[in-house]
């Protein structure tokens, strides 16, 4: 399996220009500075991955916001002064969202919608040719969290389009690509893209979700003040896990994989590793990391597990989150095992 250079050790920026309470100039300007990827930068990590919602760079009507664009670049000059690379996430396009609040929303008719899609591909050439003079240190992510299992072979087929035009404009940047059912590790094998030496497979690890998302508020079927320790048994995870939403359940319902540990994450990589392997494409985590309302020293054994497979196997990964948005490294809840974080990291 090949290594995705540049891209080994990352931090998200969510809550930034993606995930924001409000359309908000003020916050654009201030929550993340030069200051905070220097920040990043002397702690050692190699990127930041930079989530983006489409009503920051374009309008309703789809016609582009130069000032959204500006934040962006804005943040590839700071990179390039603090010799950070950086990975563009269109976490949320027109038509689609992850975004589990978003109750009234038709996850599916996107995947079948070639309106939708032409605007979607619109959008993503803009922002190729915004970035085609920076393909060595900028990677681009063609969406966020494909929710809908059913999707699998229209997601295949419109990530397949984005990687023929993104190549004609940007044919040495990193493309990173994940699967459905929220961008699962276990997704991974049902990828089947025109891959080539620039393309990544990508995944989500937020397992068990009933630890790393305890008490989350967005999680269907997850009690308030429900508390979680780590590690427990597979048994104790399955059985607490029981009330929540079926896609949201998680790999511990998986068979064959050993109990909660290294072990266990090895087991839930490996179709992952094989398809990789197999493709020789390298394999990135995107995302993950452990709800603020869990206890430090569970969080630091769970980051300390993970972090060992991620080396083992030469995974990339951006840890969400950079600040705020119930998992930030930045924040009070986190300050107690930050020192211990970035030894593992």
């Amino acid at each position: 399996m090949r290594s995705l250079n540049g891209f080994q050790k990352g931090v998200n920026l969510g809550g930034w220009i993606s995930q924001f309470a409000a359309y908000d100039t003020e916050h654009f300007d201030s929550f993340i500075t030069e200051a905070d990827i220097a920040f990043i930068a002397g702690l050692g990590f190699d990127h930041v991955r930079v989530p983006v919602d489409y009503n920051v760079l374009e309008d309703e009507e789809g016609n582009y916001k130069e000032s959204g664009f500006r934040y962006l670049q804005n943040c590839r000059e700071w990179c390039t002064r603090h010799n950070l690379n950086m990975l563009i996430d269109l976490h949320e396009c027109y038509g689609y969202s992850f975004d589990p609040l978003k109750k009234d929303m038709d996850r599916k008719r996107f995947f079948y919608d070639e309106n939708l899609q032409e605007r979607f591909l619109k959008l993503w050439r803009r922002i190729a040719e915004e970035f085609r003079s920076y393909q060595d240190r900028v990677a681009f992510e063609p969406l966020n969290e494909v929710v809908p299992g059913k999707v699998s072979d229209a997601w295949n087929a419109l990530a397949g389009k984005y990687i023929k035009m993104m190549r004609e404009i940007v044919p040495d940047s990193w493309l990173v690509i994940g699967g459905v059912h929220y961008n699962s590790v276990l997704s991974v094998p049902l990828l089947d893209l025109p891959t080539d030496g620039k393309t990544v497979y990508n995944f989500h690890c937020y397992e068990p979700m009933i630890f790393t998302h305890q008490g989350a508020y967005w999680v269907d079927g997850m009690p308030g003040d429900f508390r979680i320790g780590y590690p427990k048994s597979l048994e104790e995870y399955r059985t607490a896990g029981e009330a929540l939403d079926a896609d949201l359940g998680g790999a511990v319902y998986q068979d064959g994989i050993r109990e909660i540990g290294p072990g266990f994450f090895e087991d839930i990589f490996a179709p992952a590793l094989k398809k990789a392997e197999k493709d020789n494409i390298p394999l990135y985590c995107g995302e993950y990391g452990v709800i603020d309302l869990a206890d430090g020293e569970s969080k630091i054994r769970w980051l300390e597990d993970i972090h060992s497979v991620f080396r083992k196997y030469g995974i990339g990964h951006a840890l969400w989150n950079y600040k705020e948005k119930d998992f930030g490294m930045r924040d009070e809840k986190f300050s107690c095992i930050r020192d211990r974080f970035i030894e593992i990291l």
